[in-house]
């Protein structure tokens, strides 16, 4: 398979995931507006090391930066070769911040991580909760800091969508969760 046609895979499971797990269970409720619009960058990273993602994470984070918010607001850096085990990739998102920080993009741009495998602190790995944060394929969410400002400006308790997400996905539960991803489960690179 050439790299461009499993480029294409990964991306079209990374839209199917955004479509019917992101905007159809409603766990972003601002991702659907974007989405519709057109304003989605997907970018596959060719990394197959730590240090070529974070030059790839350099260049989006700049990308994003200077591109107009109507054209794009949001982008999905996706890196099926690399950090591929969650604990690696969660070691990454230190260095991620330090990105943000030397590239004085702190307060501008904030990085969400999304992993196949994605596991929160003290849960167990079967916890559905852990969903709300898995994704097909290794990722990071590069989000405006002002489109998060004044999309929660009117909420009066942005915490609740965590909140409600985790109710949401124990009441999907882990088959229910396998059914709606199964390209999480077939589809990844290693």
């Amino acid at each position: 398979m050439s790299e461009s046609s499993e480029n294409q895979l990964v991306v079209e499971a990374t839209r199917q995931w955004l479509e019917e797990v992101v905007i159809g269970l409603n766990l972003c409720p601002f991702a659907a507006s974007p989405w519709r619009q057109g304003r989605v960058r997907f970018r596959v990273s060719e990394a197959n090391s730590q240090q070529q993602l974070a030059q790839d994470l350099a260049d989006e984070l700049l990308a994003l930066q200077s591109s107009d918010p109507a054209k794009c607001e949001t982008t999905l850096l996706i890196h099926p070769h690399v950090l591929v085990d969650f604990f690696d990739y969660n070691d990454f998102l230190e260095l991620a911040d330090r990105l943000l920080e030397d590239l004085t993009l702190d307060g501008t741009i904030q990085i969400a991580s999304f992993h196949p495998d994605y596991q929160f602190a003290d849960s167990q790995a079967d916890d559905p909760a852990n969903c709300t944060n898995r994704s097909p394929y290794p990722m990071l969410h590069l989000l405006r800091e002002a489109s998060i400002e004044a999309a929660t400006v009117n909420m009066p308790n942005p915490d609740a969508i965590y909140e409600r997400n985790i109710k949401t996905l124990q009441a999907l539960g882990m088959e229910g969760w396998k059914a709606l991803m199964p390209r999480a489960s077939t589809k990844r690179s290693g």
